[in-house]
């Protein structure tokens, strides 16, 4: 650890067994970083599930349906940014708490929303918990894991969980669903939410690195802007499309006046452009921005198609859904193992090439009323995703220093978000487009095959001087 990086224990090591006290303190801290993803994670994978009861319920189009899912990924991308400063400024412990104080509000808010405009507005609001959530949770695992080999095995467990939240979150869900109504899956995050607050104070140390930072106002209201314009663009473009030509004509600008800003900023920017100088850290964020792109697109579009089409019901739809979860789940803890065999470059580009293949394979099998070659799709998508998301993670944050930890969480945050959002945006402009569900699953799954295949092609040639174990570097 860094000398800058100013660390409170917030409990005793113990004093007759010193090391015995930090390991259990360890798990603690660990268990409750956990519970931040399977948060995000499990209200992520219900919400795609619920789309259309939710649609039926308010009498809803695909662009209103979109908006409920990137409500909460444009928000949360956008100020994610903003949650790692913060992190790195104020504490990583409260604003980990923060994070999940507002998520259990805004999941009340969603769970009882007379309106969807309401419902969308809960979203969002759940997206800004998130931002402040998840990027507090990765640098608390790089200020209290500084070992590389051991972060790298604590990464993949805590990306695991992202896939048992895949496999709880979908059969809990169609269960909750079908015996009390869309609005109960709101509820079940309220429990994790809570209790992830009340862990935080005894098992996670504060921790902080302000370096004389700042906050960097012009640089958060022009990534927002690019962002959302960008988001607004996609999804608006079939039913509104001067609103979708005003949004990119506001999103362009702003993308080129953020590089600029940031540029003149230096270390002091929202985003120290500096960090994608190395090839190391830039094929990670594309290849998480690739992988996401088509994996959230796939999450909202197959529940959907699958529901409205009558092949399955909600519950049928989490049970479809959870081989690929349990292989993100059973694959995700050796990802760190087989990096060091294999190569960091391997594991990352080779992860986000099967879950393109996937998605091809789901392409291929759009329009059947069996479902068989579907599970085919979705198990490479989970192969993929299981290999690929720690050493992802772990070569982002390892390739900075301590001090810059929030920061590079937010940014491998904010490359999975966007990725998320504009792939949900585009691939489901693309299935609403073709007016026909069949020709516009397989055209979007085509797009988003051939968008994580390229991406995986960068971050073949990007990751490959990026170490096995991802060592320290500065930036």
């Amino acid at each position: 650890m860094r000398d800058h990086d100013r660390l409170q224990p917030s409990v005793s090591a113990g004093a007759d067994n010193p090391a015995q006290g930090i390991a259990d303190r360890r798990r603690l801290t660990l268990v409750t970083l956990c519970m931040a993803v399977l948060i995000a994670q499990v209200d992520t994978s219900v919400v795609n599930l619920a789309v259309h009861p939710i649609g039926v319920y308010f009498t809803a189009g695909v662009a209103a349906l979109q908006w409920v899912v990137d409500g909460y990924n444009l928000v949360y991308a956008a100020l994610l940014l903003t949650g790692g400063l913060l992190a790195d400024l104020l504490g990583r412990r409260i604003i980990f708490m923060v994070g999940a104080a507002v998520f259990t509000a805004a999941s009340l808010l969603c769970a009882f929303a007379p309106t969807v405009s309401l419902l969308i507005g809960g979203r969002a609001l759940a997206g800004l918990g998130a931002a402040l959530l998840l990027p507090a949770s990765l640098a608390i695992i790089r200020v209290v894991w500084p070992d590389h080999v051991e972060r790298g095995r604590v990464l993949g467990i805590w990306a695991g969980c992202n896939g048992l939240a895949l496999a709880i979150g979908p059969t809990l869900g169609g269960l909750l669903i079908g015996q009390f109504g869309w609005r109960s899956i709101f509820l079940v995050v309220v429990p994790l939410g809570l209790a992830a607050f009340a862990l935080a104070l005894p098992a996670i140390p504060e921790s902080s690195a302000r370096q004389e930072r700042h906050f960097d106002a012009p640089g958060q209201i022009l990534g927002a802007l690019a962002l959302g314009g960008l988001a607004l663009a996609a999804i608006e473009m079939n039913a509104a499309t001067l609103t979708a030509l005003i949004a990119l004509a506001v999103a362009i600008p702003s993308l080129l006046l953020f590089i600029a800003v940031e540029s003149q900023r230096g270390a002091a920017a929202l985003v120290p452009l500096a960090m994608f100088r190395a090839r190391g850290f830039l094929g990670a964020v594309t290849a998480t921005a690739g992988m996401t792109f088509g994996m959230y697109g796939v999450l909202f579009l197959l529940p959907l198609t699958w529901q409205s089409s009558g092949i399955l019901d909600p519950l049928g739809v989490g049970l479809a859904l959870m081989p690929m979860a349990l292989v993100f789940v059973l694959v995700s803890p050796f990802s760190g193992t087989l990096s060091r065999k294999f190569g960091v470059h391997s594991m990352t580009s080779g992860g986000v090439a099967l879950i393109g293949f996937g998605l091809l394979i789901l392409s291929v099998s759009a329009g059947r009323k069996s479902i068989v070659a579907d599970e085919t799709g979705l198990i490479l998508t989970g192969l993929g995703m299981g290999l690929a998301t720690g050493p992802l993670l772990a070569a982002a944050v390892g390739a900075v220093s301590a001090a810059r930890s929030g920061t590079a969480a937010a940014l491998i945050n904010v490359a999975r978000m966007a990725g998320a959002t504009i792939g949900v945006a585009v691939m489901g402009a693309v299935f609403a487009a073709a007016r026909d569900s069949a020709i516009g699953l397989r055209l979007s799954m085509l797009l988003g095959g051939l968008v994580q295949l390229t991406c995986a092609a960068v971050a073949w040639t990007t990751t490959r001087s990026v170490a096995n174990a991802c060592p320290e570097q500065s930036a």
